[in-house]
């Protein structure tokens, strides 16, 4: 078993010191239910599913070409991770060298 720090103390009540092993108190050796993400950082991160409709940017985006697709997904997450205004920039520039393209 792995060792981990996550826990503080055990439902026997002992504070649990240093390492213990994942799945089992060495104290009392009573299981122990480890804390379980409740969101997926790499697959379906919250900013992800943030919107009011519920579903997910990449959804609509995949059906765009790359500089459109990414000119959406800024707007469609503006101020949900971060800087609404950085966001909206992103989108700005992404935008505008999709006009540059089509403009040659």
């Amino acid at each position: 078993m792995k060792p981990t720090t996550e826990l503080k103390q055990c439902s026997c009540n002992a504070p649990i010191e240093g390492k213990v092993a994942v799945g089992m108190c060495l104290n009392c050796g009573n299981p122990l239910h480890l804390p379980t993400p409740t969101t997926d950082p790499v697959n379906h991160p919250p900013h992800y599913k943030a919107h009011p409709s519920g579903i997910e940017c990449i959804q609509i985006t995949e059906h765009m070409d790359f500089l459109k697709g990414n000119a959406i997904k800024y707007i469609w997450r503006a101020g949900n991770k971060g800087s609404e205004i950085e966001d909206l920039e992103k989108a700005k520039w992404y935008l505008e060298r999709r006009i540059a393209m089509l403009s040659r």
